[in-house]
């Protein structure tokens, strides 16, 4: 239902504007992520440990398809987004173990 006392342009307008400073938000915790799983990448490629831990994952997946239910996000987005995430961290730390 539209409310004919609001602007639709102005009302357009304020909610792009809560979508980019939420777009903002991710980015920066997104960094700050990184930033933890560099510091893991290292403490990995010093004692010679595995780039990848299935099992962690695995936990992982499991604990984001809860919270993205308790959240109602789809869980199958959010799986999908952590796998996107875990690859790339993965691959952070191959390189930093050398590997190409």
């Amino acid at each position: 239902m539209s409310n004919p006392t609001i602007d639709p342009m102005t009302e357009l307008k304020r909610l792009r504007g809560s979508i980019d400073n939420i777009d903002a938000a991710v980015v920066h915790m997104l960094a700050e992520r990184f930033k933890a799983t560099k510091a893991v990448g290292q403490l990995k490629a010093e004692h010679k440990l595995p780039p990848a831990d299935k099992a962690r994952e695995g936990e992982q997946i499991e604990r984001l398809r809860r919270l993205a239910k308790e959240a109602d996000l789809d869980p199958d987005f959010a799986e999908k987004f952590l796998n996107f995430i875990v690859t790339e961290v993965i691959r952070h730390h191959e390189k930093l173990q050398g590997k190409p």
